[in-house]
């Protein structure tokens, strides 16, 4: 399904460059990395670069049209996204809207393919959206997400070199949530044997190099910026599920980051699944499902489902990452009618909204 190509050093970008033979390269970056060595270098190699700074943490479909104007006006045939996930969602949506019709509202129209080839360059091990063909923009401070196979990024650079000013709390956070994506596409109902097993290669990175990675041990980067990109194909064929659907609203109302807020949900929707069971709504059935709850305590070397659990915790706690008081009680009810019921229909479990209450209130 995916048909990427990937390279592991920014300076085989030229090569991109040259096969490519662009001649004027829009570059989509977080305004931090004006300055950084990844910019000077695209500036040494080409000439004919235009750089588009001015979108939101979390974007907006204004931005969006900003950098479909500037990609326009200066006649750009290709896409440079640095930085996070944010970045590389605005490239990805610029890519998809800039050949359509200008008169009519994007979310509305359907997604042409285009020759619009894109270098997706992410700064973050985390959401792995370097490889996956969806984004997230909001519009009219509503969530939208843009869901379509073009959006899959043509060009992956994994450069571990980024990670290295990666700020301790952006790593804690980013890298849970690659190892949160990794579980929860190893249960979604949409889950396939591929899927599979880029969750267990994301996982089995993530907890054998996160200690050394927390203590800026630069000898496992590269395999902790790999485990972010297996995340990130695993859900780009299962989706995410129900702690996923569940942190958004944390995220907004509490200021913490996606990972942190992922982090919190995951293992109490864990221990709602496995008391649950019965409430199962993948067609394959509860053992099917017993059998993927094994392979997690496998993978976690436990020998029950609760000392998974507890581990997973563990580690959170491990790396000074709280994840106990943040939800209120007074927004409980805000919460519940946060979550998109959609996300909730990959999870393996059904839930409804007082079953979702309860694991609210067990963050408070």
């Amino acid at each position: 399904m995916n048909n990427q190509q990937f390279i592991y050093s920014y300076d085989e970008i030229s090569n991109i460059i040259d096969l490519e033979q662009n001649n004027n390269i829009f570059i989509v970056c977080d305004k931090f990395l004006m300055d950084s060595f990844i910019i000077n270098y695209l500036k040494k190699i080409s000439r004919n670069i235009f750089i588009f700074t001015e979108f939101n943490p979390n974007p907006k479909y204004e931005d969006v049209l900003l950098g479909i104007d500037l990609f326009k006006k200066n006649n750009c045939n290709f896409i440079i996204s640095i930085g996070g996930g944010s970045a590389i969602d605005v490239a990805k949506c610029i890519k998809a809207f800039v050949t359509l019709n200008d008169k009519k509202n994007y979310l509305e129209q359907e997604i042409i393919k285009n020759d619009i080839n894109h270098l997706a360059i992410p700064t973050t091990a985390g959401t792995g959206s370097e490889s996956t063909h969806f984004a997230v923009i909001y519009y009219e401070e509503n969530k939208y997400s843009v869901d379509d196979s073009t959006l899959l990024p043509t060009y992956v650079l994994l450069e571990s070199k980024f990670l290295e000013s990666l700020p301790i709390y952006q790593k804690k956070s980013t890298m849970l949530d690659a190892l949160c994506q990794g579980i929860e596409s190893l249960w979604s109902v949409n889950s396939t044997e591929e899927s599979k097993e880029y969750a267990i290669k994301a996982i089995q990175l993530i907890l054998n190099n996160y200690r050394d990675y927390i203590n800026e041990n630069k000898s496992v980067y590269n395999d902790i910026m790999l485990a972010a990109n297996y995340s990130g194909r695993a859900i780009n064929i299962s989706k995410t599920t129900a702690p996923h659907a569940m942190s958004y609203k944390i995220t907004s109302l509490y200021g913490i980051s996606h990972g942190h807020a992922v982090a919190l949900c995951l293992p109490y929707v864990w221990e709602y699944m496995i008391n649950n069971i019965d409430k199962i709504i993948d067609k394959r059935g509860v053992k099917y499902l017993k059998d993927i709850f094994n392979r997690l305590d496998i993978l976690f070397n436990c020998d029950s489902h609760i000392e998974s659990i507890n581990k997973f915790k563990n580690i959170c706690s491990e790396i000074n990452l709280n994840i106990k008081g943040i939800v209120k009680r007074k927004d409980l009810q805000l919460l519940v009618s946060s979550v998109n019921i959609q996300r909730l229909s990959n999870n393996p479990v059904s839930l409804n909204k007082e079953e979702i209450k309860k694991i609210y209130e067990k963050l408070a």
